[in-house]
């Protein structure tokens, strides 16, 4: 890449879209690429590798390096392709009719590209407040490429003022959105014949009861609703994904596991649902599972944590955002995102980017040109205001 090559959104945006960078692979590439367009810019780039170094958060900042920064966050992965029925290669952007396709057109390789293109623009002005570009891994299974990054900051780089994560939501400002744990769950029994149930213990039986106490905890969260009248649905959601168990119809299955979640409303007791499910598992493990011996044992293990984003209602992140996107209000998001790991730090965090998460994780995924240029009159409104 030539040094200090300029180059419009749609060009990085097409660079960008032809690493195949699905949450199963490795992102280097990608990273590699991108450091060397910030690199023939004189802009120095922070790579945050995680443990096993086959993925990597990259970290720059324009202007000062100080504390009071503006973070704009991206993610760099994708969600895979496969089963997925394209009218063209989904890592060669095709531009037709007003519309930019790729995989991570949207979601979000635009984001990241406009906040790349703009580097000269906020190199030339000689930024007063500093503009942090902070490009991610993971977010599509754990959100926890950003994680080692935040852990940084306030020690060995600045502690930015407020974040901007630049997922699609049309540029409305959303501060809020639900948190999501996923866990599994194995029951553990002993085999029998089965016409002499009282020498073991049934795995699938008492699964399939503790699937019976998501229900309630489910139909609970539902009566509950949501007093803030902001989410659909409205209330904390709780729900079983996959089970599996038993081998033939005659054995008392061994073992049995399934797979749920709950993704909870930001006012949400984090303790509250696994604590009520570690009730019901206690009482299904005397009075079922090992109703007849100490035959069986029930484990449960959360795989993946990812916290809400609550409300901060007047905080420098929102005042700052609903003067760039010229909105008057605040929405909610019913997906989730990295933002509840910033805000979990402390640092003041909104959702806002361009595009619509409904043409997300799609077949013939897309970006509108049309979006791409109001993302690119925010970010320079963002440009002006950390000049000033």
């Amino acid at each position: 890449m030539p040094i200090g090559e300029r180059l419009p959104a749609l060009d990085l945006l097409a660079r960008l879209v032809a690493f195949d960078t699905e949450s199963a692979r490795s992102n280097r590439a990608l990273a590699d690429s991108v450091g060397a367009y910030l690199d023939g810019w004189g802009v120095p780039c922070l790579r945050v590798p995680n443990a096993a170094g086959d993925k990597v958060a990259l970290f720059a900042t324009l202007g000062p390096a100080r504390d009071g920064g503006v973070v704009l966050s991206g993610h760099t992965d994708v969600v895979p392709v496969t089963g997925q029925a394209w009218s063209s290669d989904p890592f060669r952007l095709r531009v037709a009719d007003g519309r930019a396709y790729g995989r991570g057109a949207v979601d979000m390789k635009g984001f990241c590209a406009l906040a790349l293109a703009l580097v000269p623009e906020m190199l030339a002005a000689d930024l007063a407040r500093p503009i942090h570009i902070l490009l991610s891994y993971d977010e599509e299974t754990t959100c926890l490429g950003v994680a080692d990054t935040i852990a940084r900051f306030g020690a060995d780089l600045p502690r930015p003022g407020a974040v901007i994560v630049g997922e699609p939501t049309g540029l409305e400002v959303a501060d809020a959105h639900k948190s999501v744990v996923t866990c599994l769950t194995t029951v553990h029994g002993h085999e029998a014949h089965s016409s002499k149930p009282m020498l073991g213990a049934n795995a699938v039986m008492a699964a399939g009861e503790l699937v019976a106490s998501l229900n309630r905890i489910a139909d609970a969260m539902i009566a509950r609703g949501d007093p803030s009248g902001r989410f659909d649905p409205p209330c904390t959601t709780v729900h079983v994904g996959t089970i599996q168990g038993g081998t033939a119809r005659n054995i008392l299955p061994k073992l049995c596991s399934f797979h749920w979640e709950y993704r909870g409303l930001p006012d949400l007791d984090p303790a509250e649902i696994p604590a009520l499910f570690a009730e019901a598992a206690a009482r299904v493990s005397a009075e079922r599972l090992n109703r007849y011996g100490d035959f069986g044992r029930i484990e449960t293990c959360e795989e993946i944590a990812v916290p809400g984003l609550a409300p901060e209602p007047g905080s420098e992140a929102e005042r700052l955002a609903l003067r760039l996107a010229g909105r008057n209000r605040t929405v909610s998001v019913p997906y989730a995102t990295e933002a509840g790991r910033f805000q979990a730090a402390g640092i003041p965090t909104i959702v806002c980017g361009p595009g619509s998460i409904d043409q997300a994780h799609q077949p013939d995924e897309f970006i509108t040109l049309e979006a791409l240029a109001q993302g690119e009159a925010f970010l320079r409104r963002l440009i002006a205001e950390c000049a000033a």
